[in-house]
């Protein structure tokens, strides 16, 4: 019988928050990793373990038995989900992740059909990425479901898991990324710059490749959105000078200089910083003919959020909430999904 929870790279920083999250909400998941440092985790809370990688299908096979439900958060995603998902669809379980790459959004869009005749929910972007700004970006077509622009901003304080500074030196090359006229297009970086109020006064801000210029067009259909996060001058302006110099960052000897400095650091955020952080979001939509609508979003700190969210969804999907095939967070569970995680508040402007 498949109704057990995995989680996968719970040995992670980000993977453990979700770990003890998930401890506290009751749960008694299976922990998983590539590596046997999982079962000092899995003996500390009092789960079960398991040892696997995710370049056997049959070890993956065997990893995922009596599991209903992956919880996978072993990035960087565009060199794992596959695999994972593949695994998922093969043996009927839901998947979940916490990742934020527009590429891994679109691949797992494509693979809808699949989903569905599996009778299995893929869900990507499970966490601080993107449910807050998803179920946002729902909200706002829900007041103007005329938009045909989407503004998506945000601010967040506290710091960076390695994990995560990894994927975006890995992407850091690509530039930026928008969505225009229903298709994503590739821009510079800090393509645009504008000052938004979050509540504080204005901040300037920058535009930034999130995974909403794809997941937000997958919730509501709008075909211009742009995603800005705050940001001071000076790296707005250290961003654009380095243009011409961003190929270099693909390389091999690049990419391995900027991992080593990424791994010398700290795992991420204390949890002093992730008690004290915040997050603020903005959004603005507009129509053709000239109406509008715009929001105001708080939230907790981004990795504590993401240990909330990813945790209330796999609470859903095991209890049977699982719409199958691609689903994005409000697609799957209403613009006011985020409303029901503790800390969470938005303001109609």
């Amino acid at each position: 019988m498949r109704d057990r929870l995995l989680i996968y790279g719970a040995n992670g920083y980000t993977g453990e928050l979700v770990a003890r999250r998930a401890k506290a909400r009751g749960l008694a998941p299976v922990l998983a990793g590539r590596s046997a440092s999982i079962d000092g985790l899995a003996r500390e809370l009092g789960f079960e373990s398991r040892v696997f990688g995710l370049d056997d299908p049959a070890a993956l096979g065997r990893g995922l038995e009596g599991i209903r439900v992956v919880a996978h958060c072993a990035g960087p995603f565009s060199h794992t989900s596959r695999q994972m998902v593949d695994a998922c669809l093969r043996v009927g379980a839901h998947y979940l992740d916490i990742t934020g790459e527009a590429a891994v959004f679109e691949t797992l869009a494509g693979r809808d059909a699949e989903a569905k005749a599996a009778s299995v929910m893929l869900l990507p972007g499970a966490g601080f990425d993107v449910v807050p700004s998803d179920c946002l970006a729902a909200h706002l077509k829900r007041r103007l479901p005329s938009a045909t622009r989407l503004t998506l901003a945000f601010h967040s304080s506290g710091g960076l898991s390695r994990g995560t500074v990894a994927t975006m030196i890995e992407n850091l090359h690509h530039g930026g990324l928008v969505r225009c006229n229903g298709l994503l297009t590739p821009v510079p970086p800090a393509y645009r710059t504008r000052l938004i109020d979050f509540g504080r006064g204005p901040r300037k801000a920058m535009t930034i490749p999130w995974g909403d210029v794809s997941t937000a067009f997958h919730s509501t259909g709008i075909p211009n959105i742009e995603v800005y996060v705050a940001a001071a001058p000076a790296r707005i302006l250290a961003l654009r000078l380095a243009r011409p110099l961003l190929g270099l960052a693909a390389t091999g000897p690049v990419q391995s200089l900027l991992l080593r400095r990424v791994r010398a650091g700290a795992p991420g955020p204390t949890a002093e910083a992730r008690e004290r952080g915040r997050c603020f979001f903005w959004g603005e939509v507009e129509d053709d003919q000239g109406h509008g609508a715009a929001a105001r979003q708080q939230t907790p700190e981004g990795y504590t959020l993401t240990a909330l969210t990813a945790v209330t969804i796999a609470e859903r999907a095991l209890g049977g909430d699982s719409p199958p095939g691609f689903m994005t967070p409000s697609k799957a569970y209403g613009p006011d999904f985020v409303l029901a995680i503790e800390g969470v508040t938005r303001q109609d402007l």
